[in-house]
């Protein structure tokens, strides 16, 4: 070998070790940074973990993802607060694996997020269906990492009219709702955004909120229906031990107050009912500040 090639094999070895590297530097960099928790049959569940101090862990309601809560993950982390947030499976960025839409499932990954971010006295955030997943994950994983509970707009204790619950929503209305999202889910979902948002919110933060909606699969949505809308929930509530918030608005038409916040702040000894007036179904953004008030105070308590 002459040389010339010498010098071309050294170059050419040497621009080989510099890409090894990189790319090995890159796979680190990546794994270090994964926003991905990964739940127990495999399923990458998007995440946020923002901030530092004590965390506050939210879980969103039906149909919406992590960034339902963008005014409280952003607020609260300059206020000395944790906020961690992930996409529910089959919603927003995370995985849509077409199983397990049942609430065991679904607790074990809000439990996979809780002990693979190692967090502990936790503040546990709850919008509608989410407060069904926090409170099967009290009967199911226990209270010792959860400090405190929010419930807002809560779907507790039991939404299902029956002979024990003559005030419940009667099945033909979740069945219409069903097959309202067969036939054309956008159209539902638009003409519905008054029941998150009231009537005061700008066309442009309906139209943002109905594109999250739109992220979530339409298998996802319609199994959580089917789940939720027959979710009897009465015996989970003595799991509550820790102190408990209970937010709602008493113009919410979604999970009507008086069959939801008023029933499960009864059926918990304790608790605490925040009643916002004139609020609808989703308060943490139409009263964010309000709520980021309740959700600070309470939270450092």
């Amino acid at each position: 070998m002459d040389r010339r090639e010498m010098l071309l094999s050294a170059a050419v070895a040497g621009t080989a070790a510099i890409v090894t590297n990189t790319r090995s530097a890159s796979a680190q960099n990546s794994n270090s940074q994964d926003p991905f928790i990964r739940a127990r049959d495999g399923t990458r569940l998007f995440f946020i973990d923002w901030g530092q101090g004590k965390p506050v862990v939210f879980v969103h309601g039906w149909s919406l993802c992590t960034d339902i809560w963008e005014h409280q993950t952003t607020a609260l982390v300059n206020e000395g607060l944790r906020c961690i947030a992930y996409d529910r499976r089959g919603h927003g960025r995370s995985d849509q694996p077409g199983r397990g839409y049942d609430f065991d499932t679904l607790t074990d990954d809000l439990a996979a997020v809780i002990e693979q971010r190692d967090l502990r006295d936790v503040t546990l955030v709850g919008h509608s269906m989410g407060s069904l997943e926090v409170a099967q994950y009290l009967a199911k994983h226990g209270t010792s990492r959860i400090a405190r509970v929010v419930l807002v707009s809560p779907n507790t204790p039991y939404m299902l009219k029956a002979a024990d619950n003559p005030d419940g929503i009667d099945k033909s209305a979740y069945d219409a709702f069903i097959a309202a999202l067969h036939q054309d889910r956008a159209k539902f979902l638009a003409a519905g955004m008054s029941g998150l948002l009231g009537t005061g919110a700008s066309p442009e933060m309906a139209q943002w909120a109905l594109s999250l909606f739109l992220r979530t699969s339409l298998k996802a949505a319609i199994d959580l229906v089917r789940l939720f809308s027959t979710a009897d929930f009465r015996p989970h509530m003595r799991y509550f031990t820790m102190p408990t918030l209970i937010i709602q608005g008493d113009q919410d038409m979604v999970n009507p107050l008086p069959l939801t916040g008023r029933k499960t702040a009864a059926a918990i000894a304790g608790s605490q009912l925040k009643v916002y007036a004139g609020a609808a179904h989703g308060p943490f953004l139409t009263d964010r500040d309000r709520f980021n008030r309740d959700l600070l105070t309470f939270a450092h308590g």
